[in-house]
């Protein structure tokens, strides 16, 4: 384990101590210093402190610095939908199905594992460079780093809600027109599975507009502001229109009065929330530059979309 001592001056008091740890050590995100901080692994004078206190000046702060979540991680050859790339990120297009880390239940098979066999550098990078995660059975686009500053760098436009990450959503009920939600989010204490609208919850936003009305559904562009842990599926349910094929904060499937059988297949056969990470746009962490990639439906829920046109319209 790698010990290091930072110096913080004086010209730093009064600054929430891990801003100023991170500027004081660039190749770190916030978030990494933030959590070496709430684990014990920064002390001052032999003591844990918390993130949000301020700088006194001249303190000297002993960081243990910690194992990369992905050190026990194994790289396995899976195949990886890669949009591009260069020196800096790769962008992928995630299929439904695959768990973008490894965690309880699924220690393989994961993008993460496919990522560290694709490039074997990712292994010096904190979570094999990815930056974000969409949930599992959600498909699209997402960013990876390849070097430590992208990383870094990408985190910070995250913290910033400075990247666009625009989704596609179908929902039921008939949505008359767009908005914003700007709802806290926090776990269920009920079901820790589950995230869900609480007064105390994390700041969460997410602007919503309908592309396409049918009778009991609704083809729904979402954009998120905020990136909490299934932010756009318990928004959406919130205002009472769930994702389909999301049994989580959906229930069971609805059909609607005098559905004919093809219907009632198309909502029964969507296997997974019909949700698909669309467009993003990010500033170029080499070149500084905005760029923008798109990607558009997966099969099923194109073919979702089909039936409602033919049978809900």
């Amino acid at each position: 384990m790698e010990m290091l001592k930072v110096f913080i001056p004086e010209r730093m008091i009064d600054q929430r101590i891990d801003v100023a740890l991170s500027e004081m050590l660039p190749e770190y995100s916030r978030s990494r210093v933030a959590a070496w901080i709430k684990s014990g692994d920064a002390l001052i004078n032999n003591k844990t402190f918390k993130p949000k206190d301020k700088v006194i000046g001249n303190e000297t702060v002993l960081l243990k610095l910690t194992q990369k979540d992905n050190n026990h991680w194994r790289p396995e050859k899976l195949n990886l939908n890669i949009l591009f790339e260069d020196d800096d990120i790769i962008i992928i297009n995630k299929p439904s199905g695959l768990v973008t880390h490894p965690g309880a239940g699924n220690w393989s098979g994961t993008l993460a594992n496919a990522l560290l066999y694709y490039d074997s550098n990712l292994s010096n990078i904190d979570r094999a460079g990815i930056v974000h995660r969409l949930d599992k059975n959600t498909s699209g686009l997402m960013v990876v780093a390849k070097n430590i500053k992208s990383q870094k760098f990408l985190v910070e436009q995250l913290q910033t809600h400075s990247v666009v990450r625009e989704y596609s959503a179908i929902v039921y009920g008939h949505m008359i027109s767009g908005g914003t939600i700007n709802e806290p989010i926090g776990r269920d204490s009920k079901d820790r599975v589950k995230q869900t609208v609480l007064a105390n919850g994390k700041e969460a936003i997410t602007h919503y507009r309908a592309i396409d009305r049918f009778k009991s559904h609704t083809h729904v562009k979402a954009i998120l502001e905020t990136g909490r842990t299934h932010q756009i599926r318990v928004h959406l349910s919130y205002l009472g229109h769930p994702l389909i094929g999301d049994p989580t904060y959906g229930g069971r499937v609805r059909f609607p009065k005098k559905a004919s059988q093809e219907l009632k297949d198309g909502l029964i056969n969507c296997q997974r929330q019909a949700l698909h990470s669309k467009k993003l746009t990010l500033t170029h962490p080499g070149t500084g530059k905005s760029m923008t990639w798109k990607k558009d439906l997966p099969d099923d829920m194109q073919e979702l979309l089909n039936i409602l046109k033919k049978y809900d319209s």
